[in-house]
């Protein structure tokens, strides 16, 4: 699997995890480079607190564009340690 944004290639994995849809790749599959940080937060009911990276492009900002739990409740423990993107990042 590709995570692509703006043409570039963010992550790339064969294994990923799909929950809802979303497939969630390992978090050293990440190409930093492309990454800043955000203070967003959002929360689920039942993965937890999702903590947010935005992305950084060629000088174009995707904010909030990944996420992750940093500690997932149990019964998402699988997602540990991985990502995920949205906001037009492409996923195929």
């Amino acid at each position: 699997m590709k995570a692509v944004w703006n043409g570039v290639v963010i992550a790339e994995s064969d294994d990923t995890v799909v929950i809802e849809g979303n497939h969630y790749f390992p978090e050293s599959a990440l190409k930093r480079e492309y990454v800043v940080g955000s203070n967003h937060r959002t929360m689920c009911s039942w993965k937890g607190q999702a903590n947010y990276y935005s992305l950084l492009v060629d000088g174009e900002l995707n904010p909030d564009a990944v996420w992750y739990y940093a500690d997932p409740k149990e019964a998402a423990a699988e997602i540990k340690g991985r990502v995920a993107f949205w906001k037009g990042v492409k996923v195929s």
